[in-house]
C-alpha cells in the first residue's frame, strides 16, 4: 500500500486524479474544508481529510511537519492553485502575494519539508501540477505566469538534488483545463471559448498523472499542440513572441 498526500483535493484535476487511483491507496487529502472533503470522498476506504489555511505560513509549516512525523508519504501531489487574467499594472500587492502564496510558496513548503523524509528512506515521488504558463508566457497573465515559472525552476532544481537519493520529481504542465479555475480567471468565458480547441478535460490530465506514477518522467506537457508551441518558442523566441502578441493573444 502506498500513501499519497494530495493538496487542493477539492479541485477538478485532483478529483479526476483520485477517481483513477486504486482503492488500495491510502490518501491524505488537503483542502480548505475537511468536512466537504469527507463527503466528497466518502466512498474512499482509507483516507485522512485535513483542512489547511494556505495563507498562514506558520500554520502550514506546523501541519506539514505533523503530517511528515506521523505519516510515511510515498507520493506528494501538489495541485492547489488559481489564476486571474488582467493587465500587469492592475494587480495590487496583496493580489500578487496571494497568488504566489497559493501557487508557489505552499508548493515549496510541502516539497521542502516532505522531500527530505522521502530522501531518508531512499524512495518517493513528488508531482507538481504546474502549467504551460510556467513555460510560455502570455499577455494578461503576468503574475500567474511568474508564480508558475517559479515552481518550474524550483522543481527542476530539487529534481537534481534528490535524484541520487531515490526521489523522483515530475512537473505536469497542462494548457487550459475545463475546471473551476476559470470561474475566477475568466468569469465571462471569453478566453475559454477562444481556446476550446486546446482545452483539456481533467480526466485527460489525470490519466497522464497516473502514468507517471508508475513510469516517472521529469515533465509532461499537455496537449501536444502547446508542447510544440513551447519548443517552437525556445528555438524561435522573437517570432514566437510576435505570434503571441499579434496572432494568438486570446485574452
Amino acid at each position: 500500500m502506498r500513501t499519497l498526500l494530495i493538496t487542493g483535493a477539492s479541485g477538478g484535476i485532483a478529483q479526476a486524479f483520485i477517481e483513477t487511483l486504486p482503492k488500495s491507496d491510502r490518501l491524505i487529502l488537503l483542502g480548505r474544508d475537511a468536512e466537504k472533503l469527507e463527503k466528497r470522498y466518502d466512498a474512499w476506504p482509507n483516507k485522512r481529510c485535513l483542512a489547511y489555511d494556505v495563507m498562514d505560513n506558520q500554520a502550514l509549516v506546523a501541519l506539514v511537519t505533523e503530517i511528515g512525523a506521523s505519516e510515511s508519504i510515498d507520493v506528494l501531489v501538489n495541485t492547489a492553485g488559481f489564476g486571474e487574467y488582467k493587465d500587469y499594472q492592475d494587480f495590487s500587492c496583496d493580489e500578487v502575494e496571494a497568488m504566489f502564496q497559493v501557487n508557489t510558496f505552499a508548493t515549496m513548503t510541502f516539497c521542502r519539508l516532505l522531500g527530505p523524509r522521502m530522501a531518508q528512506k531512499g524512495a518517493g515521488h513528488i508531482i507538481n501540477v504546474v502549467s504551460m504558463s510556467g513555460l510560455v508566457a502570455t499577455a494578461q497573465s503576468s503574475v500567474y505566469c511568474a508564480s508558475k515559472y517559479a515552481v518550474t525552476g524550483f522543481s527542476d532544481a530539487i529534481r537534481l538534488e534528490l535524484a541520487d537519493q531515490g526521489v523522483q520529481v515530475t512537473t505536469i504542465n497542462p494548457g487550459p483545463v475545463a475546471t473551476g479555475f476559470f470561474d475566477l480567471a475568466d468569469p465571462e468565458g471569453v478566453y475559454l471559448e477562444k481556446v476550446k480547441a486546446f482545452t483539456l478535460s481533467p480526466q485527460a490530465v489525470a490519466k497522464k498523472m497516473v502514468e507517471v506514477l508508475d513510469h516517472p518522467r521529469p515533465s509532461v506537457n499537455l496537449p501536444w499542440t502547446l508542447n510544440f508551441a513551447y519548443k517552437f518558442s525556445v528555438l524561435f523566441p522573437r517570432f514566437s513572441q510576435f505570434l503571441s502578441r499579434k496572432v494568438f493573444n486570446y485574452k
